[in-house]
Parts: C-alpha cells; sequence; structure tokens
C-alpha cells in the first residue's frame, strides 16, 4: 500500500480521486496524516473505546471514574474533550456520534412496526472511532438489516460528510440497485443536504433513529463490537494503511465466512445472495 500511495501524483492532470480507484486504494489513505495528540492523550482515547463498547450508556464522569480506577488521574473536562474528539457519546438519551448539525433537516423514523423480510429492504448506517498506534481515523460502514450483509465500509481521519457519501455510492454500486429505506442516527453526517441528496436521488426513504431510540440501529453498534475485538484491538494497526488492509481481510471473511447464529449460522453473504432459501417474503 506504500508502493501504491507513492504512485499518486497530486501535481498531475487526473485528479487524486481518479487516481486512488484506478490504483485500488481508498482517497482518504492518501491524505492520512497522524493526528496531533500525545501518546498519552491516544491510550487514553483507545482506553475510553474499550470502555464504551463494555459501558455504552456510561457518560464521562462514570467513564472517568472508571480511568481513575484504572489509576489514571484525570479531570472530567479532559474526559469530555477526548470522547468529543471521537465522536463518542453514551447512548441515552441520544445517539453516540456526532451532533445534528445546525439547521439540518430531522427525518422521521419509519421502522417502527415495519416488518422485513428480504434484503434490500432496509439499509443502515454508521460511524466509529478506530486507534490507532500513531493516531485514529473513523469507519462507516452500509449494511443491509435482514442479512447483516456488509455492502460498503470507507476510513476516513475526519468526520467529515464525504466519506459516508462515498460509502452510500459503493454500496449501491455493489447491490446493482437502491434500498427502499436507508436508516441512520441524526449525526450532522447523515443530517447533511448532500448525503440526504445521495439517498433520495435513487429513489430511497429517509429515516432516522429518534431520541431515545439508541436500539434502533443495534446490528451496526454489534458489528463495531466484533470489529474491534476480533480485529482492531488484537492487530494495533500503525496508520491509516496497514487498517485499511486489515479492514478488507476480516469484513471479507465476516460476510464469507463467519457464520452467524441469528442467521441460522448461515453467512450473511449466503442469505443476502440466496434470500428465498432463507425465509425472505415480499414485504408489505
Amino acid at each position: 500500500m506504500n508502493d501504491l500511495r507513492g504512485l499518486v501524483d497530486a501535481t498531475g492532470e487526473v485528479s487524486i480521486r481518479d487516481q486512488c480507484e484506478l490504483l485500488g486504494i481508498a482517497r482518504s489513505t492518501f491524505y492520512y496524516e497522524v493526528r496531533p495528540e500525545t501518546a498519552e492523550n491516544l491510550l487514553l482515547m483507545r482506553r475510553l473505546d474499550e470502555l464504551h463498547l463494555k459501558y455504552p450508556t456510561f457518560g464521562s464522569r462514570r467513564l472517568g471514574a472508571l480511568l481513575e480506577a484504572d489509576g489514571t488521574a484525570i479531570n472530567r473536562k479532559r474526559v469530555v474533550r477526548l470522547l468529543q474528539t471521537m465522536g463518542i457519546e453514551a447512548i441515552h438519551p441520544r445517539g453516540r456520534t456526532s451532533a445534528t448539525g445546525a439547521g439540518h433537516r430531522i427525518y422521521p423514523y419509519l421502522l417502527k412496526g415495519l416488518e422485513i423480510n428480504g434484503p434490500n429492504q432496509v439499509w443502515c448506517s454508521d460511524i466509529t472511532y478506530i486507534p490507532l498506534q500513531q493516531g485514529f481515523m473513523y469507519l462507516v460502514a452500509v449494511m443491509d438489516w435482514w442479512s447483516r450483509y456488509v455492502l460498503a465500509w470507507e476510513i476516513s481521519n475526519t468526520l467529515e460528510t464525504d466519506f459516508c457519501i462515498r460509502a452510500w455510492e459503493r454500496a449501491l454500486e455493489h447491490a446493482g440497485r437502491a434500498p427502499g429505506i436507508s436508516n441512520t442516527d441524526q449525526g450532522s453526517q447523515f443530517t447533511s443536504e448532500a448525503y440526504i441528496e445521495a439517498v433520495e436521488t435513487v429513489g430511497t426513504e429517509v429515516s432516522m433513529d429518534g431520541r431515545g431510540r439508541w436500539m434502533d440501529n443495534r446490528f451496526i453498534e454489534r458489528l463495531w463490537r466484533s470489529v474491534k475485538y476480533e480485529d482492531v484491538y488484537l492487530n494495533d494497526y500503525d496508520d491509516g494503511l496497514a487498517l485499511g488492509r486489515g479492514l478488507g481481510r476480516w469484513f471479507a471473511d465476516y460476510n464469507r465466512i463467519r457464520p452467524h447464529q441469528a442467521l441460522g449460522y448461515a453467512t450473511p453473504e449466503a442469505v443476502y445472495s440466496d434470500p428465498s432459501a432463507h425465509g425472505a417474503r415480499t414485504m408489505r
């Protein structure tokens, strides 16, 4: 990946985006730079990420108390700042990632009472923080609600909307069609005009988790737990290039090899690609 990144000519006539696409690397890996956090803060942020996965309802006071119990002297103001940098909040009374953008429209929740019987009826998306040895990045994924199949994912070193749109467009390309509904939280990336336009222009309805409805995106929350405990924490990636390489392997195994108890121990890819064999019905 380092060699491939070196082939990108930032001064050339071909855009960086097109060059990265031709080389098969994510544009975010080309732009990746080490975040300006101290080594001590990076260790604290990794520990906070682990604690948040284990105790998702804990706010800054309780998380700070757990760090104190670990023997780390830290004040609440510092905990709050690090959590904000990571895009983490307690799961109630509202979502876990970034706050709603000022002036952004909030869409209603469309899944209440809806019987989801097959693939491509509902896709869900979310963002999570990923610790690295020399910084951190953010990961977004687009998942088919019914089959748990991950259609696309992207990494970025910022919480800007672009990488969420790229993941959405890659999911559309991979599926060859648009879903009926796209469900997300109310984070500013998903309420932005650009993201909403990308969803609605293909005929997909927009659904957003309401306040206090953190369980609505529970399937992708479980995905974050799995990818971190089974891959990110174990491998302790050095940089974005290594992370992208490792996540590529993990998501391929997740979709094609890893059996899911909730799917009758079938794989997400098997359920998504052959829905009739796994009880799919037409959605009413």
